[in-house]
């Protein structure tokens, strides 16, 4: 389901990251200047500790262009994520999902009910009429349950369970997301491989840079990356060697206790 994702001035771009806690920090505005410098804290600290952080070599330069260019928006975001994020939390605990599946909603939609795409694509989780219908979404002229945090939320946690269910890979399944599944398997024929990284030439320019985007907002959002920013091999490679730990970070660390 082709769409046009909503943040910012669309740049191709990779991971991004930083916000340092898992569940962002809401410190009290005071006005126009304070916001501005909590806006700078974030961005500096955010390009400071990209270069102290080990990143797929196919995104890092994306991370910090990405950042540069979307500093203002995704402070913005960060802003009013809470709420938002609880809710999405919640869904997708009982559905056994990565809760880092929430920034996805990020990219989408910038966590906005009532965003709509050009194509059709609407809600936070921008799921497309036909899509939304089969995943049990009413959809009428009165009422768009698409719009619905709750309802809508729940839809995307089952197709993204299905989704992973065929592919056993999170960042193919964020581009089957994006483009449908049938792209994905002709990239994955065409390039002879099931790493999204060797295959991403072979997607649709808007899927490449849909998956990098969700790196990109994980890493802003959590300060490090998870399962959900890996390749399968990738995954398998960290948990052989770690467990399921994938935020190792004490660069982040020593940020939350300089906050």
């Amino acid at each position: 389901m082709p769409k046009e994702t909503f943040l910012i001035r669309s740049l191709p771009v990779s991971l991004c990251f930083l916000l340092i806690t898992p569940f962002p920090v809401h410190l009290e505005t005071g006005g126009k200047e304070n916001r501005v410098s909590q806006e700078n804290h974030y961005y500096f600290s955010s390009m400071t500790a990209i270069e102290k952080t080990s990143l797929n070599k196919h995104a890092k330069q994306f991370v910090k262009t990405y950042i540069r260019q979307n500093r203002t928006e995704l402070y913005s975001i960060r802003q009013r994520s809470r709420q938002p994020f609880s809710t999405i939390d919640s869904i997708f605990r009982k559905y056994k999902l990565p809760l880092q599946l929430k920034y996805l909603a990020v990219i989408e939609s910038e966590l906005k009910t009532r965003a709509v795409s050009r194509v059709g694509a609407a809600g936070p989780w921008q799921l497309m009429p036909q899509t939304a219908q089969i995943l049990g979404l009413k959809i009428t002229n009165t009422r768009d349950e698409r719009t619905q945090y709750d309802k809508s939320t729940k839809a995307a946690a089952l197709y993204l369970r299905d989704l992973y269910s065929e592919f056993g890979d999170w960042l193919l399944v964020l581009a089957a997301y994006n483009s449908g599944p049938g792209p994905v398997y002709q990239a994955i024929r065409q390039s002879g491989s099931r790493n999204f990284w060797a295959l991403q030439s072979y997607l649709p320019a808007e899927t490449r840079g849909h998956v990098k985007k969700f790196i990109a907002a994980h890493y802003y959002f959590e300060g490090c990356g998870s399962e959900t920013t890996l390749t399968k091999m990738e995954r398998m490679a960290q948990e052989a060697a770690s467990g399921r730990s994938y935020c190792k970070n004490d660069y982040f660390s020593s940020i939350v206790i300089s906050l």
